[in-house]
């Protein structure tokens, strides 16, 4: 086959490579990225790409960029990638390996796949395939890790993406997630919400213990103002405030959970494409989103870890779940190595959804 790799250097080109996956995977499945957010990855750090085959139909496509911090993380230089999308044929991975290969020539590694950074989003997942994706997560054919591993390449951060039931009978939250409630008053404990109206005003409180908590995980670099602002933009006006929880300890935050409405729906139908308009009808009608939600993320600070406040926070977390009428939650990646994250899902009955990873390969 005739290959033809190229910069994605205009308009009708990045058009090209946004609807890429939108022919290659199941409307049903696949969860299309916001298309303004790949936009302005474009117009900034990362160099997109795609690759046509002889009559000129985009097959594949790829992002590529760098990030000290990573590469600070783990010692080494990487070639980052993401945004990468294949059709089913050897050929066409092979020639985005092949170009991840000459921008990475030196650098150690070359990894992904990330948008920007793992602990924003990316990767592929391993199995699964048959249940849809949802926002902030993967979701790729099944002949993706076979090409990544045929091409070389190693798993990294092994993890899985959970799915609970809430729809059904179910234990009390008490009795899944007992807490002494001697203890709320004794160490002067208070559980605050996520507003609507003062959200740009809670992002600093979410991000000083988001870094605490995460930053002896191997993959996570430390995330900016900036960096979170442009991650949860949006977000305020779909909150469900009772789904945005943290603990204080003697007006100390020491503890988070951040669940969001699952809106992957809305994303499935306009293909991304978050335009006023859209923005304005996924508002109109985001009570419809109140069904299924999605945890997108969950920590304790170091010093406070051990301690069970995750425990008082998810058992308030599915007190308001059950209250509002959620039937279903997901939850994006848990490496496997973090038996204590896992353990709330079990205890909710819950199940694994995907298996995920990323994939690490030295450049050749």
């Amino acid at each position: 086959m005739t290959l033809d790799v190229v910069r994605v250097e205009d308009r009708a080109t990045l058009k090209a490579f946004l609807d890429l996956p939108l022919r290659l995977h199941p409307a049903d499945r696949y969860v299309p990225l916001d298309t303004a957010v790949i936009t302005r990855w474009w117009r900034g750090p990362v160099e997109l790409y795609v690759v046509r085959d002889g009559n000129g139909e985009v097959v594949g496509r790829t992002g590529l960029h760098t990030e000290a911090k990573f590469d600070a993380k783990l010692g080494r230089r990487h070639q980052l990638f993401g945004l990468t999308e294949f059709a089913d044929d050897d050929e066409v991975a092979a020639a985005l390996f092949e170009l991840m290969d000459r921008h990475g020539a030196g650098a150690d590694a070359l990894f992904g796949p990330v948008a920007l950074l793992p602990n924003q989003t990316g990767g592929v997942i391993t199995s699964g395939f048959d249940e849809r994706g949802f926002i902030d997560s993967a979701w790729n054919p099944a002949y993706y890790p076979a090409a990544y591993e045929r091409h070389g390449f190693a798993r990294r951060f092994e993890s899985d993406t959970w799915i609970c039931d809430l729809a059904g009978p179910s234990a009390g939250a008490d009795a899944l997630f007992p807490f002494d409630e001697a203890r709320v008053a004794a160490e002067g404990l208070a559980i605050r919400y996520g507003s609507r109206k003062r959200f740009k005003e809670q992002l600093p409180i979410l991000r000083e213990m988001l870094n605490a908590s995460f930053a002896q995980l191997g993959y996570y670099t430390e995330i900016s103002a900036d960096e979170l602002a442009a991650q949860t933009d949006g977000l305020a006006y779909l909150l469900d405030e009772k789904l945005l929880l943290w603990l204080e300890k003697r007006g100390r935050p020491v503890a988070f959970i951040v669940t969001v409405p699952d809106v992957s729906e809305f994303f499935m139908r306009t293909g991304g494409r978050l335009g006023l308009l859209n923005q304005l009808r996924l508002l109109a009608t985001r009570g419809r989103y109140r069904r299924e939600a999605i945890l997108i993320i969950k920590g304790t600070v170091p010093d406070e870890q051990g301690k069970g406040y995750l425990s008082l926070l998810s058992r308030e977390l599915h007190r308001n779940l059950r209250a509002g009428g959620y039937r279903s939650l997901r939850s994006t990646y848990v490496e496997r190595d973090n038996p204590g994250s896992q353990s709330q899902y079990r205890r909710m009955g819950g199940r694994i959804l995907h298996g995920y990873t990323f994939y690490e390969r030295g450049p050749r």
